[in-house]
């Protein structure tokens, strides 16, 4: 259960981090004005954004790494947060901002970073 509770906070973060990084891309298209707007008030509002990731990826660290007592070494657990990482901003990218599409290479990039996760978890 306790990964379980590690990947679902691992999403959240992801979905908060993705929006912070590049929902300032999609926010002309909400408002506008904000194409005028100083770099420093969008660098703000994205660090606002990103106060949430952090909420989310501390404690799926911290409960999921082994150092206390979580399932996962710190190795897969970055290797999961990455593939989490790519996942999520895959999903938001062809929903949110429609201007990407989704190619056989893609496809294909996404199960070699499912067989890191695999590779991640074999016990040497």
């Amino acid at each position: 259960m306790q990964a379980l509770w590690t990947i679902l906070l691992l999403i959240c973060s992801n979905i908060f981090m993705t929006f912070a990084w590049y929902g300032q891309l999609k926010l002309a298209d909400v408002v506008p004005s904000s194409r005028d707007w100083p770099l420093a008030l969008i660098i703000l509002m994205s660090w606002g954004v990103a106060l949430f990731e952090y909420s989310f990826m501390i404690p799926a660290n911290r409960y999921g790494s082994s150092i206390n007592g979580g399932p996962f070494s710190l190795v897969q657990l970055k290797v999961i947060q990455e593939v989490v990482s790519l996942t999520v901003f895959s999903v938001i990218c062809i929903t949110v901002f429609k201007t990407e599409s989704f190619h056989w290479n893609h496809v294909v990039s996404l199960l070699f970073l499912v067989a890191a996760v695999f590779f991640a978890f074999i016990k040497s």
